[in-house]
């Protein structure tokens, strides 16, 4: 599939995101053996939204993996988490043909909007770039060589890249939430990143045990509110001041409010209200997620 025009969709360098390779015969079948999607099945047309994991299912990365070439597969992902990514996925190569390498002085990470709809995570190639339809409506993730000029379109600024991921329920493991979450506390299921019929990976069994035993107690959220967040930032329910009712994953500010993708406690959104901070801090207004949440047998 060939990229398509952008001339309509504005760009932003995503300065903050990077690049693992993985080389060799046996890429494929090593990620797929530590990564919570199927990369033995991966083709040229898609890419895998996936995540690394704790024994414990907890979540140490969230990542886009894509085949750059028949025994190469490139995993774009934030920075910060890049580096011990590395080293822990390095740790568990052993006998296998691959090679992992942190390849981000190659290649330069966009966030477009305004591209044309396209089904989340298919792929299309221009050269050697790759562009990556992402959740929610003419959002994309294009990865091409660092020398290579920007994409065509307008200037984007990041609080508007944040606020778009915020506000369609999309939310990155970032270092203040490494091992925060279990892939379905983020709605990570939902949004393609976990594969329920492949093999196991670290913290298989507890993804599976959330997934199919009816245990899932949080779930990830949008809201809106005049506040200003970061990530990590805990959130309080105004009849529980003293313990944290839940944790922003996301957040970008626009015109003076902020979106929100934050993991609540189901129980917390049965009444009262949430609060940024402390339980007196700014108000959390819930805004509807663009997509279902399955319930809960």
């Amino acid at each position: 599939m060939i990229i398509a025009p952008m001339s309509q969709a504005s760009q932003l360098r995503l300065a903050d995101w990077g690049v693992i390779r993985a080389q060799g015969a046996d890429a494929a079948s090593f990620l797929h053996s530590q990564l919570t999607q199927d990369f033995a099945l991966l083709d040229r047309e898609h890419a895998r939204l996936a995540g690394f994991c704790t024994a414990k299912g907890r979540l140490l990365a969230t990542l886009v993996g894509w085949k750059q070439g028949d025994d190469e597969i490139l995993l774009a992902l934030p920075a910060e988490t890049l580096a011990a990514t590395l080293k822990r996925l390095s740790m568990f190569v052993l006998r296998a043909k691959c090679k992992l390498s942190d390849a981000s002085a190659e290649f330069a990470v966009y966030g477009l909007l305004g591209t044309p709809p396209t089904q989340a995570w298919t792929l299309a190639r221009e050269g050697d770039a790759v562009q990556i339809a992402l959740p929610g409506s003419g959002r994309a993730l294009r990865v091409q060589p660092a020398g290579a000029p920007a994409p065509e379109g307008a200037a984007l600024s990041p609080d508007d890249w944040a606020w778009a991921e915020a506000e369609v329920g999309v939310a990155w493991v970032r270092g203040a939430t490494v091992e925060a979450f279990v892939p379905q506390m983020i709605n990570f299921e939902v949004l393609g990143g976990v594969s329920f019929k492949k093999g196991c990976y670290p913290g298989q069994e507890i993804v599976a045990r959330s997934q199919y035993r009816g245990t899932l107690k949080r779930r990830l959220q949008v809201f809106e509110t005049d506040g200003t967040a970061t990530v990590g930032q805990e959130i309080f329910h105004s009849a529980d001041p003293e313990q944290p009712a839940g944790i922003v994953a996301g957040s970008g500010r626009r015109g003076g409010r902020t979106a929100i993708a934050a993991e609540i406690k189901l129980a917390a959104l049965e009444g009262g209200s949430l609060h940024l901070g402390s339980a007196g801090g700014a108000l959390l207004q819930p805004r509807a997620l663009p997509y279902d949440i399955p319930p809960q047998e």
